[in-house]
């Protein structure tokens, strides 16, 4: 049998001090490298998922700008409706360069053509926000939320939190085993609060990461925590749970006393933990965990 630890963005932009800070993510961390800790033979393998963004994400506030003066960003917080795009309240910053990648195989998915070309036949990123915004509002879990500036890739907030990262190393070094990391969120112009899937995947590396979930499908105990319970940890364990076959969902437990909502989102974290328990997981705190080594 394998024991999985699966920790969601344990990050520091997501603890106290960092720029989309959940107030008690410290406490949870402090149970999470607890658990590790205790348990550090009996853990086979942990897999930790790292929002990833480039400054000028879709979620950020440089990558757009008001229509009128074009001079100003939405500030944090800031919800951006299909209607705003249309309307012109908001519209994408002027000038944007995609990568190669991003620009050779934008929107190559499930035969899916984006209407996102001017009348010249170009890319156009207003035709793309408009598109998007109304995708992500057709799939009906989200409207376009503008976040601080978080998890910038190099950045000390990018970093796992300094706790928990000791745990890791020590547990490394105890049991041989190494971390598998997953980086998320990369892609300018899709939101992945899912660590195995975008909101609105445009090309191949956006879409459902079966390599991820077979992976994950390996363990016979899979312990999930991490932040943010109303987030990533909840879209990212919807997706697991979906494609979980139904008759071992016994074997994933969601650590409720390692995860906290965003505040203000604690009506989403409470409606994620309902509808696990009603799927048929396993909610408890750290504290009752027992594994058993084999």
């Amino acid at each position: 049998t394998m024991t999985t630890l699966l920790l969601i963005d344990v990050q520091k932009d997501f603890h106290p001090g960092g720029s989309l800070a959940i107030p008690t993510a410290n406490e949870d961390a402090v149970r999470l490298v607890e658990l590790i800790k205790t348990n550090q033979s009996n853990i086979d393998r942990i897999v930790a998922t790292m929002d990833s963004h480039h400054k000028l994400h879709i979620a950020h506030p440089g990558f757009w700008v008001d229509g009128e003066t074009k001079t100003t960003h939405p500030p944090p917080f800031t919800i951006i409706s299909h209607d705003d795009v249309v309307k012109k309240k908001w519209v994408p910053r002027a000038k944007l360069s995609l990568s190669l990648e991003e620009d050779l195989t934008l929107f190559e998915v499930e035969d899916v053509t984006f209407q996102v070309m001017n009348k010249d036949g170009d890319f156009s990123l207003y035709e793309y926000a408009k598109e998007y915004t109304h995708r992500l509002e057709e799939k009906g879990r989200f409207q376009l939320c503008i976040w601080p500036e978080h998890c910038l890739i190099g950045t000390d907030g990018h970093a796992i939190v300094d706790n928990v990262r000791k745990a890791l190393d020590d547990w490394s070094v105890a049991t041989g085993g190494s971390v598998e990391f997953v980086a998320k969120g990369q892609n300018l112009l899709t939101e992945s609060y899912s660590a195995l899937s975008a909101e609105v995947p445009v090309n191949e590396t956006t879409s459902f990461d079966k390599k991820v979930m077979n992976s994950l499908l390996k363990s016979k105990e899979l312990l999930v925590a991490g932040q943010a319970m109303s987030h990533c940890v909840n879209y990212t364990l919807r997706d697991i749970v979906e494609n979980w076959p139904k008759e071992r969902l016994s074997e994933i437990t969601l650590l409720t006393d390692c995860a906290s909502a965003v505040p203000g989102f604690e009506g989403a974290a409470e409606e994620f933990q309902k509808d696990m328990k009603e799927a048929g997981i396993s909610l408890l705190p750290s504290s009752e965990v027992k594994l058993f080594s084999v």
